[in-house]
């Protein structure tokens, strides 16, 4: 029953992961000086995926041990080219109308290469019951979209009662403003995500699994007549052969203490939200080298908050897997991996030559991101 915005896509949004909060390492459980989260690190790995022809790249969000993902992103604007920047948004942290101008104000920089990840973790120092924080992202969105295509602001809610002209917070990607991805696992989130978003991004699971939570997705949708399209956050270890890669899977977690990994999951806003437990279900239900279906790791998630689990195999076996993925309905994938600069190299060295790749919003009449009559504003990238 699956039913997805972008049926007729025959390439996927094939993006990497900007490691700003602290998440790279050659070795689980370990900080090497030289992968702390900087600019100097994080700016050099969104330079290598965009010169590598990656569509996307998350630069994710997180107070404890992160850079400032908005000033983070606006930073990158002059210095990439044709790579879009995914810029996660934690619902609250900003009053809604001056989200909207920060956001309308990057995405001009960026002559609209901007996609924002909707986030509604609990914020610093605060707890809030989980429908609550959905309600208030609602609430944030909601005020975005008038923000973007509206003259005014009128708007009354739980968290925001706001009656505001609009300018100067347009945009500079017309119909709608910038695509909103969202990940979320909750009932209240998956309506918000049904109702607003426009691509579900979800964490690694079997395929069976996978394909669930699609149906689910689009039935939720169709109620509100809407669809969305869907993407795949998970980890990424490819090598010429399938032994070097999961001798690779092997090493990373070689050094890794239990207790250390525990902490490191538990320190994160979203360590207790249902999806992280759903994660912990997936390592639970592997075989005893960690793996849960052929060619998907969980290894991964005993240091990690969050998405935990990782394709490993060779070029052929990891082009196979997307390829399965894209003919489910999954039409973005987010990927990354350890050290998070090697492995981008290595995945565009191996994979990203042979995938049809895309970038979203030209597929969704957002205003494109390149001058006309070149394959980035045609969509494709072969």
């Amino acid at each position: 029953m699956i039913d997805i915005r972008s049926p007729h896509l025959t390439g996927s949004e094939i993006s990497w992961f900007a490691p700003i909060c602290n998440g790279d390492t050659d070795l689980l459980g370990h900080m090497p000086m030289q992968y702390k989260s900087n600019w100097e690190n994080a700016s050099r790995i969104v330079m290598k995926a965009d010169s590598s022809g990656y569509r996307n790249i998350l630069c994710p969000s997180s107070y404890q041990v992160g850079q400032d993902t908005l000033p983070f992103v606006s930073a990158m604007a002059p210095l990439t080219h044709q790579i879009n920047l995914l810029a996660a948004v934690r619902c609250g942290e900003i009053h809604p109308p001056m989200l909207a101008r920060t956001l309308a104000t990057i995405d001009h920089i960026l002559k609209g290469r901007l996609t924002v990840n909707i986030i509604s973790s609990d914020l610093p120092g605060e707890k809030l019951e989980s429908e609550k924080r959905y309600k208030r992202s609602r609430e944030v969105i909601e005020i975005l979209k008038q923000a973007w295509t509206k003259d005014r602001i009128e708007f009354e809610g739980e968290f925001y009662k706001i009656d505001l002209p609009t300018e100067p917070v347009k945009p500079y990607q017309q119909n709608g403003g910038p695509l909103l991805y969202f990940g979320g696992y909750s009932p209240a989130g998956v309506d918000l995500c049904a109702e607003h978003c426009d691509v579900y991004l979800m964490w690694p699971a079997t395929e069976e699994v996978l394909e669930s939570q699609m149906n689910t997705m689009s039935e939720k949708a169709a109620a509100f007549g809407r669809k969305v399209d869907f993407g795949l956050r998970v980890h990424m270890i490819v090598r010429e052969t399938e032994e070097e890669a999961k001798a690779w899977a092997k090493h990373l977690v070689s050094a890794l203490d239990d207790d250390k990994g525990s902490e490191i999951r538990n320190r994160a806003q979203d360590a207790k939200s249902l999806g992280v437990s759903q994660q912990s279900d997936l390592r639970d239900n592997a075989d005893l080298d960690g793996y849960v279906e052929p060619h998907l790791w969980t290894g991964i998630g005993r240091a990690r908050s969050g998405c935990g689990a990782a394709l490993v195999g060779n070029p052929e076996q990891i082009i196979d897997k997307i390829k399965r993925y894209h003919d489910m309905g999954i039409r973005s994938f987010i990927f990354s991996g350890y050290p998070h600069y090697d492995e981008c190299e290595c995945f565009a060295k191996l994979v990203l030559p042979h995938l049809e790749t895309l970038s979203l919003p030209l597929e969704q009449g957002r205003i494109p991101n390149s001058p006309p009559n070149t394959p980035l504003a045609a969509g494709i990238r072969s």
